[in-house]
């Protein structure tokens, strides 16, 4: 007579082995002769039948599962926690919990009741601080430029970035629901240093077009923006295009009388800009673009030669139809600026 496999212990039954413990049952067989057929203890099979004539149901009961380490009173005041300080993190909001009751709470426990309320742990977004005369300045200039569609087609975005070996990665987090993003209360205020500076890198941006990548070495002031920047790079640039509108921000270098009379000396038309108005230019989704690959490289550069290498790999990769999009974008962001009444925006 051939062995018979015996079946793993505690092996939960399926739903086909349910059904045919109940259909044995209706044709009139006892608990023990099913059990022998299905291979299964006397209790299960006994078990199985009572679930169906008794509660109609096949399907395993639900177990209640672990006990819960806090109650609806405690999950309460983990809620009030976390509405309190925003940029709370789930180990600050722990602390805090042992610090008041005495006793421990897991991490793991405070997400899943973060989850639980809507409060969700996202990057916030960060803005430049704003005075009362900034937001006046932006709003007078959006509102000047609210008519602008096609002219904006003709403006070339310029603007310098710092990039670094191992580039912040945006650790601060910020607990909100979704659809929260724009909510000025979750922006956090970012302020301009100098001490990280390892790689200074220039370029412009136009409608269908964009210059070559260019490497600042040290510090940027007028005359190093004059000769490495504008004569040898920006001026021919501007010459292929058809009545061209320069942008700049007004850092120092940018608004040196010496920068302005090179300038007027060319002829070259610039677009008054805003001052703290980053928001504003489409460049600033460029650089955003690129910090990203660096971010998302298996193997970060090591040095400033490989970085350099790395950032002119990003610079090429970006398609022109993002850059396109990027500045017709511009219409919808003088319009934000405008509704917002002159504050930062999400952009």
């Amino acid at each position: 007579m051939p062995r018979v496999r015996r079946p793993v212990r505690f092996r939960q039954l399926s739903e086909f082995d349910r059904g045919r413990i109940v259909g044995l049952r209706e044709a009139g067989l006892s608990f023990r002769a099913i059990a022998v057929r299905v291979q299964r203890s006397v209790d299960t099979v006994v078990r199985c039948c009572q679930a169906w004539f008794r509660e109609g149901r096949t399907q395993r009961a639900r177990g209640t599962g672990r006990r819960r380490r806090t109650t609806d009173r405690e999950d309460r005041r983990l809620r009030l926690l976390a509405l309190r300080d925003r940029f709370s993190t789930t180990r600050s909001i722990a602390n805090e919990w042992f610090a008041e009751h005495g006793r421990p709470i897991g991490m793991r426990s405070v997400y899943r009741r973060m989850r639980s309320f809507g409060l969700f742990s996202y990057r916030p977004h960060w803005v430049l601080p704003l005075t009362r005369e900034h937001r006046r300045n932006r709003l007078e200039w959006c509102r000047q430029r609210s008519p602008w569609d096609q002219e904006w087609i003709s403006i070339v975005f310029s603007d310098e970035s710092r990039f670094c070996l191992g580039m912040h990665d945006g650790r601060a987090r910020v607990r909100r629901r979704r659809g929260e993003r724009r909510n000025p209360q979750f922006f956090v205020e970012m302020f301009i240093t100098h001490h990280t500076v390892r790689v200074m890198v220039w370029r412009a941006i136009a409608y269908g077009s964009r210059s070559p990548l260019i490497f600042i070495r040290g510090n940027m002031n007028a005359q190093r923006y004059i000769h490495e920047v504008l004569e040898p790079h920006l001026l021919p640039y501007l010459d292929t295009l058809a009545d061209p509108t320069f942008q700049q921000d007004n850092a120092r270098p940018h608004v040196a009388r010496v920068t302005i009379d090179v300038f007027q000396h060319k002829d070259v038309t610039l677009l008054p800009w805003p001052p703290r108005s980053p928001d504003l230019s489409p460049i600033e989704h460029v650089w955003d673009m690129m910090g990203r690959r660096l971010l998302n490289l298996q193997r970060p550069p090591q040095t400033l030669e490989a970085l350099r290498e790395e950032l002119v790999v990003a610079w090429n990769e970006i398609p022109h139809e993002d850059i396109d999009h990027l500045i017709r974008s511009m219409s919808r962001r003088v319009g934000e600026c405008v509704a917002h009444q002159g504050a930062s925006k999400h952009y």
